[in-house]
């Protein structure tokens, strides 16, 4: 039986790889790694279908170590010292681990010694950011090594030699380079993705002359990389509330559009009202309030339809007066809170001991509540609160506020009882 495209014109040397020439171009990392005969364990990160795995097995080939491989979600604590056994027997041997981010750490305690030796070269793999995911004890002892998304033209140049390649399609398929662009466009740096449509192409249309349309007929989806586990889905989060307070509508309902593709509701009700309270807040309290009716709506609605109040809101947000002045001034007080947990007044405590009725909290003196003191002596002239006039709404607080400051406040609630 016929093996996969992908896995039939897999490179075999580093020389073969596409792209990643700082890593494996002729004076890229691994490659001097290899010319200078200096095995290294790294950690490879990147999107899928970039060539990780690949350039794992293609750097233990050309370095001309045994190596072993498995994967960190399926391997048990045996695998792994049966691989110890293994170096010990060879003297070395090169140990390439995929998902590397789920190496729980009690199989990390058992490989940490020998990776600090050199008798296992660790190479893992990995589409989640090493410096949250990988163990310290880990990066500490490996180098981490980006694996960048394939741009178009090495897209095409691989595509190429797969139709070209024995082990390929062995010209049995002829491609334009208009229709070759269109399968890079729609594979967004993925070469794993642009292989299987290829694979789809041939088995469809191996007997005809293949056009554009032809292929737009079977493929309407770009490969939009959106796993809820993955960077990819935090980036888009991400952009999409910086986009949203930069107040750039357009970005904000392209990054909106990915997270609608990969029907990731639950990802966007949460930033949308974080972003509503966060961004816009005091500027456009009423945006918060329609915001929230629109998640309530998208998620009675569900996908596809979800996305009409979305859209809604996301465009209303992104078109709004910023202010972040209630979460600035919020965590400046949190900040000081922190450094100086200072105690409260006793006037202002639940049940305050031995005070007399005179210096107690005056419940039926509404006309003094706003001469009181209410931060501790020591913090008495802290503004936490710093305005920002950027909607109507919040112009009307400021103006109360400053209303307010003009009133000289007091912790002498004796005085301020018996005060004509």
């Amino acid at each position: 039986m016929l093996k996969p495209l992908a896995f039939r014109i897999r490179p075999y040397h580093l020389s073969e790889i596409l792209g990643q020439n700082d890593l494996v171009g002729p004076n890229g990392f691994l490659t001097n790694s290899i010319n200078e005969n200096m095995p290294v364990s790294f950690i490879l990160f990147g999107p899928p279908g970039t060539g990780k795995t690949t350039i794992a097995e293609a750097y233990a080939h050309d370095i001309k170590i045994p190596y072993l491989k498995i994967n960190a979600v399926t391997s048990n604590k045996k695998d792994l010292e049966d691989a110890i056994k293994e170096a010990k027997t060879q003297g070395q041997i090169l140990l390439i681990i995929d998902e590397v981010h789920r190496l729980n750490k009690d199989k990390q305690d058992i490989l940490l010694p020998y990776v600090e030796d050199g008798s296992i070269i660790l190479i893992g793999a990995t589409t989640s950011n090493p410096y949250i995911s990988i163990n310290k004890a880990i990066r500490s002892r490996t180098h981490l090594l980006e694996v960048k998304k394939l741009n178009n033209n090495d897209l095409i140049t691989g595509l190429t030699r797969a139709i070209e390649s024995n082990n390929g399609l062995n010209n049995k398929i002829k491609l334009n380079d208009e229709i070759l662009t269109y399968i890079a466009n729609r594979s967004n740096g993925d070469f794993r993705f642009a292989l299987n449509f290829l694979d789809i192409i041939y088995l469809t249309f191996k007997n005809k002359d293949i056009t554009l349309d032809d292929v737009k007929s079977i493929n309407k989806i770009s490969n939009i990389q959106m796993d809820r586990d993955e960077d990819d889905h935090y980036n888009a989060v991400s952009a999409l509330q910086k986009s949203i307070r930069g107040s750039d509508v357009n970005a904000a309902l392209y990054y909106l559009a990915r997270l609608c593709l990969a029907n990731d509701l639950d990802s966007i009700s949460r930033r949308l009202m974080v972003i509503a309270y966060e961004d816009v807040g005091l500027a456009n309290p009423n945006a918060c309030m329609r915001t929230k009716l629109a998640i309530d709506a998208a998620n009675q609605l569900g996908f596809p339809e979800a996305r009409i109040p979305l859209a809604n809101a996301v465009i209303d947000l992104a078109l709004s007066p910023k202010s972040r002045s209630a979460i600035d001034s919020l965590d400046s007080a949190m900040s000081l809170a922190s450094d100086k947990p200072l105690d409260v007044l006793d006037y202002l405590k639940y049940t305050p001991v031995n005070t007399l009725d005179i210096d107690k909290y005056p419940y039926d003196r509404p006309d003094l509540w706003i001469k009181m003191q209410y931060l501790p002596e020591l913090i008495k002239y802290y503004e936490f609160y710093k305005p920002n006039n950027s909607g109507q709404y919040e112009k009307i607080l400021n103006d109360n506020y400053n209303k307010i400051k003009q009133i000289k406040r007091s912790s002498n609630l004796r005085e301020l009882k018996t005060k004509k």
